[in-house]
Order: C-alpha cells, then sequence, then structure tokens
C-alpha cells in the first residue's frame, strides 16, 4: 500500500498512465474505458490514502479550432445534465505552471465520440471544448468523497476530424493498444488506411504535448504539500 500524501493519475491508455507515473507521490491507474473498473480502481486507491484525484491524458476536441497539441485545463466536468466544479486551487497552479494552457469545460462520455457531426452537435449543446471517458468517472467520485479534482487533458483530434473505426475500437480494456481489433478492422475497411495515419500522427503530437505537461509539472502534478 501507498503511504498516504498522493494523488490518483486517472487515464483510458496505459501509455498515459506510464507518464503521470514517473512524477513522485501519484498513482497512476488506466481504465481501458471502462468506467466500472476505473471507478473500482479509483475507489480502491482512495482507501490506500488518496488525497486528490486528477483526470489525465489525451482527448478529442469539440471546440473548432483546437489543433492536437493544445493543454486544456478542466474548469468543470459535464457529464448527463450535471456540472461538476474542478477544484479552484488546483486548476490555478496548473495555469501557473502550464501558461498557454486554456481553462475550458470538460465533457464526460461512456463511448468514444469521433464523427465531425456528432463534435459539433455536442459542442452546441454543451458549450464543452473537449470530451474524454474518464473525468466524469474522477468527478463523481471526487464529490462523493469530498476530495479535489482537477483536468488535464491534451488534445488529440481536432473537432473537424473524425476518428476512423480502427482508432475508435483499437483499445484493450487494459489500456494497451488492440493491435489484433486494429489489423481485423483495417482488413474490413481498408480505406480508412490514411485516416487512420492522421490519428496516429495526431495522437503522437498529444502525447508528446502531454509528455511536456508533466515534465513541467514536478511532484503530485501540481498538487502541492503531498511529499
Amino acid at each position: 500500500m501507498q503511504a498516504p500524501g498522493f494523488v490518483v493519475a486517472a487515464t483510458g491508455l496505459r501509455a498515459e498512465a506510464r507518464i503521470a507515473g514517473r512524477s513522485p507521490c501519484v498513482k497512476a491507474i488506466a481504465g481501458g474505458g471502462d468506467e466500472a473498473r476505473l471507478a473500482a480502481l479509483i475507489e480502491r486507491a482512495i482507501e490506500d490514502g488518496a488525497r486528490g484525484l486528477i483526470s489525465f491524458g489525451i482527448a478529442g476536441a469539440l471546440q473548432p479550432g483546437l489543433q492536437p497539441g493544445a493543454c486544456i485545463v478542466g474548469s468543470a466536468v459535464l457529464f448527463d445534465g450535471n456540472r461538476f466544479a474542478t477544484d479552484d486551487a488546483w486548476s490555478a497552479r496548473l495555469l501557473d505552471v502550464l501558461p498557454e494552457a486554456r481553462r475550458e469545460a470538460v465533457l464526460g462520455s461512456a463511448r468514444a465520440v469521433g464523427g465531425v457531426d456528432e463534435k459539433a452537435e455536442l459542442h452546441r449543446g454543451t458549450g464543452a471544448a473537449i470530451v474524454d471517458m474518464e473525468s466524469h468517472v474522477v468527478a463523481r467520485i471526487a464529490v462523493a468523497r469530498g476530495l479535489p479534482f482537477a483536468v488535464l487533458r491534451v488534445v488529440a483530434d481536432s473537432a473537424e476530424q473524425s476518428l476512423p473505426p480502427a482508432a475508435v475500437n483499437g483499445m484493450k480494456p487494459d489500456g494497451t493498444p488492440d493491435i489484433a481489433g486494429v489489423l481485423k478492422s483495417l482488413a474490413s475497411q481498408p480505406g480508412q488506411l490514411p485516416d487512420l495515419m492522421r490519428t496516429a500522427f495526431a495522437a503522437r503530437r498529444a502525447m508528446a504535448g502531454l509528455l511536456r505537461c508533466h515534465r513541467l509539472l514536478g511532484p503530485g502534478l501540481g498538487f502541492v504539500d503531498l511529499c
């Protein structure tokens, strides 16, 4: 069991968790797109003494003009008609360290959002700048447990970019790439290869941006007085 004095970084991908887990005083967990699994892992970490939660990783843009690599600090998480405000002090520290970041609302989704038309509709209906599959889980648990939470996400796919089926379904439940699933999708729809390559390039740019954010934030990913 980790000693008290750490934050939980909740991610979807194992690669995101590896970046977050490099920081002292951070316990990183990858949900793999499974809400129930992610929630159980977060609850277990809270029992071990977590003092805060952060949704950390890459995300899809809903707001037009946001390009891959753009850094977003969440002002609130929107999900199922609810609005969960992030911790002001923690968010302010993130913005201080990451001056190029923007503070915007984040939409939580139980599934991947890949279509351009759907992204536009969600932006019009909610005003959220980005969407991911973990922030709403973090927000609900943090509020229920009375813990501070923050959101730090880097844009992977723009609002003007559709995700090909191979990318939408390219993750295993443990957050690792589903290579067999991607190849099967490509075999059935080979025409998606150019879009898949563009998506992969944008994702690499987003992951590089996420790594840069991590290096700047230091121990605790911006949460002070942990170590």
